[in-house]
C-alpha cells in the first residue's frame, strides 16, 4: 500500500495538511490541488499521524493509518483553563505510601496513556521497566544506598551532608530513596539517544499526571536514577535492555494521606524577548 493516499471524492482541497506536516513534505501538484507525497520525499514521514488527524474531511490514509481507525476529539472531555490550573496545581510528590499492591492491568493503563507523550521526531524511545515485587523495589533502594556509601567520601561537603541523611535513615530503617513505594516504573532509552533524557523525562511527567484519576500517587525517584546511572551493582539489578541507559525513575502506589490544599509557589520568571529598536542613521 502507498504511503499516503487521498481520496478524491473526500479532499477539499484545502491544503491544511500541507500546512500541518512537521516534516512539510506533502505537496500539491501544478494543476491538480489534491495532496501527495512525492516519492523522494517519503522518507522524511515521521509516521505521526498529524495529516490523518487534521483532516477535516476525513480524506487521508497515510502509513497504513485510516481516519476510522482513530477516536474523535471529544470536546465534551476537553478541561478549560479553570480545570486545567486546578489539575495542575493539585499535582503533589507524593512520599508515603500504603502497602497495598497496585494491579499490573492499572500500571499497564497508566503506561498506554504515557505512551502518548511528545517525543522528539516522533521517535517514542521509551522502553518502561517495571519493577512490580516490592521486596526487589526495596532491594533496589538498598543498592541505592550502597551507592551513596562508596561515593558520600567524593562528594563535595554540602552533597555527603544530603547523602548522609539517606543512610542514616536507611540504617534505622527508613527508606529515603523508594520512600516505601511497592512499585518502581523506570523509564530506559539507547544510551547514544541525544534526546533520550529529554523524551523520558516528558514522558515520566505524563505518567505522574496520569497517576492521580486511577487513585494513585507517584514521586520523581532522582536518588535512584543517578545510581542507576552510575553505579554497576543497579544496573545489573535492572537487567537493562541491550544499549540501554536509565533515563529516569517514577516511584508508584497509593498515597497514605490526601491532601487537602493548594499551596502557592514562586511567581514565575518572565522575561520578555522585544525586537531591537533600529537607531535611525543621521
Amino acid at each position: 500500500m502507498p504511503l499516503f493516499v487521498v481520496d478524491p471524492a473526500r479532499c477539499q482541497r484545502d491544503g491544511v495538511c500541507v500546512a500541518e506536516c512537521p516534516t512539510r513534505i506533502i505537496a500539491l501538484r501544478p494543476g491538480d490541488a489534491t495532496p501527495h507525497i512525492p516519492p523522494e520525499a517519503e522518507e522524511g514521514c515521521r509516521h505521526c499521524g498529524h495529516c490523518v488527524a487534521v483532516c477535516p474531511s476525513g480524506a487521508i490514509t497515510c502509513d497504513g493509518i485510516r481516519p476510522e481507525q482513530l477516536p474523535p476529539v471529544r470536546t465534551d472531555l476537553l478541561l478549560g483553563p479553570e480545570q486545567v490550573a486546578h489539575f495542575l496545581r493539585a499535582r503533589r510528590s507524593i512520599r508515603t505510601f500504603t502497602p497495598r499492591p497496585v494491579p499490573r492491568e492499572t500500571l499497564t493503563a497508566l503506561l498506554d496513556i504515557a505512551r502518548f507523550a511528545p517525543s522528539a521526531s516522533n521517535r517514542q524511545p521509551v522502553t518502561w521497566l517495571i519493577v512490580h515485587d516490592p521486596p526487589e523495589v526495596r532491594r533496589l533502594a538498598g543498592l541505592t544506598v550502597d551507592w551513596m556509601r562508596a561515593t558520600c567520601a567524593s562528594q563535595p561537603p554540602a552533597a555527603q551532608r544530603n547523602l548522609q541523611r539517606f543512610i542514616t535513615g536507611w540504617d534505622s530503617g527508613l527508606d529515603m530513596v523508594c520512600r516505601g513505594a511497592p512499585h518502581l516504573l523506570v523509564a530506559c532509552a539507547p544510551a547514544d539517544y541525544a534526546w533520550a533524557a529529554v523524551d523520558c523525562a516528558i514522558a515520566l511527567t505524563y505518567l505522574e499526571l496520569a497517576a492521580p484519576p486511577f487513585g494513585l500517587g507517584a514521586c520523581w525517584g532522582g536518588i535512584f536514577t543517578n545510581a542507576a546511572r552510575q553505579w554497576q551493582p543497579v544496573q545489573e539489578a535492572l537487567a537493562l535492555p541491550v544499549d540501554h541507559a536509565v533515563f529516569g525513575a517514577m516511584l508508584i502506589g497509593y498515597p497514605r494521606y490526601r491532601y487537602d490544599r493548594l499551596p502557592e509557589r514562586n511567581a514565575a520568571r518572565i522575561v520578555w524577548h522585544e525586537s531591537p529598536v533600529e537607531v535611525p542613521k543621521k
